[in-house]
């Protein structure tokens, strides 16, 4: 049974105001677990999905034991990608933002290497980083471990899997003896075993089964969007769907009024639910919705708890939710009273791990949503268009208008047509019947790979495909190779091109082929398929090991020097013998 409140755990004043201020109310199971065991200085294992509450179950207790004088780094927490750093970084300065003086600096990989060294100059007591370039760091001597007081390794089984495991135990090893460790993985493969073993010692295991289950007369989409183009997405859903009531969730306080506004000034009857209003304000808009005074409710988690409407129809997550149990909460508020209900998820390019997490833990996969076309909206327009006048005729005493239009046409020399065009004209201004709508394009995700593996009509690609490869699923890929201008001179190893490949691209690691190192270039087998956007930001913003990585698919010019090379090596190797 959860505590009634985070007051009953122990956590510091400066870290309750904060909790409070967020709107939490009650620890998650996790939570409620971790927080007492790493309030008490112990060790920890925590096997728990993704989106339990994971960061607040070791940032509140670690926070909380902080020493407010010491500057030198006193929490490292090690993440597999950059996204998660960034967001447990900004979860602790949440968390700390009653405490004085405090300064968490996140460290990862392709972020200039000089505005870190400034950060860490300056004094950070919180680390959040990636393997690698917390590495870098160590050897650098630029980061010192000496005054360590916790170290937390996040979803352990995603660095495992991303080619990190070797980077942590090193890390690891340069921690003090007494420091204290926490550990948290969804799953328990025996490498993390071992590290478990050798390195937690005797710690205390915590262990959250999945209840997650989803509400199966929910139709489930995802549509992979760009931040900047999440409101032109949501019009165009708006425009084509036929909803009678609709939630909207986001992240953010903020946000609710500004997707709201936004969503009023593009002609539709949104209001704002966040906890900031009023319990009256709350109550009042809820009643609205409701009684079908408005239509759309964007919203939070915390402002919608409870809610029950049975006119909601849709619930859209603007935003993906970090919590998994949250996802199965907000899609809940739909499909009410044996009524069908449909949930889509905007999925933005850098966040198919959390899709991918959401479909683990509901057991269900999440199908992907085409996008309405222009031509789709306008003819939703046209048809509404047309039932509008439809209406006026069939209701409406139009005598004098008939009057006044004959005369308009009598006195210009015009048709009817030509009237009835204009006016149709001027009252679709502000919502054009024919609207010149922007392109919205999509990252790929691991699953576009697969369709366009199987789906593919270019000769060329197939031509360059050098082996097929199984992925996760059991299905065939086409796989292509590509060079990299990092090689054995720049000390790259393989785990460095995966993760830097799976972090910045979304290919699950599994799906990275045959790696081959040279002196000063490596090459390696991706998935064929892979979208222009995602090929030019390999090529032109990712490295490895502080190279640019300058990806090429590799050219017969290539492919003979790698050839060369190989033989070169061999018959060096039999002079040598």
């Amino acid at each position: 049974m959860l505590p009634p409140d985070f007051e009953s755990l122990g956590i510091i004043e400066s870290v309750l105001k904060a909790i409070k201020q967020l709107g939490y109310e009650q620890p998650s199971p996790i939570q409620a677990q971790s927080i007492p065991i790493l309030l008490g200085g112990e060790n920890l294992l925590g096997v728990a999905q993704t989106g339990t509450g994971k960061t607040g179950a070791f940032a509140m207790p670690l926070l909380s034991r902080l020493n407010k004088v010491q500057k030198d780094p006193q929490i490292l927490v090690l993440t597999p990608t950059r996204e998660l750093a960034i967001q447990v970084a900004e979860a602790f300065q949440t968390y700390a933002r009653n405490i004085n003086k405090f300064q968490v600096i996140p460290i990862y990989g392709g972020q200039d290497i000089s505005i870190q060294l400034r950060g860490l100059r300056r004094g950070a007591q919180v680390v959040v980083g990636t393997p690698g370039r917390i590495l870098d760091h160590i050897k650098r001597r630029s980061l010192v471990l000496n005054k360590l007081n916790a170290l937390v390794l996040d979803e352990a089984d995603e660095m495992l899997r991303m080619g990190f495991i070797d980077d942590v135990e090193t890390i690891l090893a340069e921690t003090p003896p007494e420091c204290q460790r926490a550990l948290f993985s969804a799953t328990m493969p025996p490498t993390i075993r071992r590290v478990v073993k050798k390195y937690l010692g005797d710690a205390k295991e915590v262990s959250i089964a999945s209840k997650t289950k989803t509400v199966e007369r929910i139709i489930q989409f995802y549509l992979i969007v760009k931040g900047h183009q999440k409101m032109e997405a949501l019009t165009r859903i708006l425009e084509v769907e036929k909803f009678d009531g609709m939630l909207i969730f986001v992240r953010t306080k903020s946000a609710t009024s500004e997707v709201a506004e936004k969503l009023e000034a593009r002609g539709f009857s949104a209001s704002a639910l966040n906890g900031d209003l009023s319990q009256t304000i709350r109550e009042r808009t809820i009643n609205r919705l409701k009684k079908g005074q408005i239509d759309i409710v964007v919203a939070t988690d915390v402002a919608a708890r409870g809610l029950d409407v049975e006119r909601i129809s849709h619930v859209i997550n603007y935003d993906i939710p970090y919590d998994n149990e949250a996802y199965v909460h907000r899609i809940g508020r739909t499909g009410r009273a044996g009524r069908d209900g449909k949930a889509i998820l905007f999925v933005a390019p850098k966040e198919n791990r959390l899709l991918h997490s959401i479909e683990k833990s509901t057991k269900q996969k999440i199908t992907m949503m085409t996008l309405p076309t222009g031509d789709q909206v306008s003819g939703q327009r046209i048809q509404q268009f047309e039932d509008r006048i439809l209406q006026s005729i069939e209701t409406k005493d139009l005598e004098r208008f008939k009057e006044l239009l004959h005369k308009l046409c009598e006195n210009n020399n015009l048709s009817i047509s030509d009237v009835a065009a204009g006016l149709a004209a001027q009252v679709q201004q502000d919502r054009p019947l024919f609207p010149n709508m922007p392109s919205i394009d999509t990252r790929f995700n691991e699953r576009k790979i697969h369709e366009k593996s199987t789906n593919s009509s270019s000769g060329k690609s197939k031509r360059r495909s050098s082996a097929s490869k199984k992925n996760s699923s059991g299905d065939s890929l086409n796989m292509v190779t590509y060079r990299m201008e990092a090689g054995k001179n720049d000390g790259v190893m393989p785990k460095d091109i995966v993760g830097a490949i799976a972090s910045e691209s979304g290919i699950d690691g599994k799906n990275i082929g045959r790696i081959m190192l040279y002196d000063d270039f490596s090459t390696v087998d991706l998935p064929e398929g892979m979208p222009n956007d995602i090929f030019q930001h390999l090529k032109h913003k990712v490295r490895v090991k502080q190279r640019p990585m300058k990806l090429s698919v590799l050219n017969k010019n290539d492919q003979f020097e790698e050839k060369k090379k190989k033989n070169k090596s061999f018959s060096e190797k039999k002079h040598t013998k």
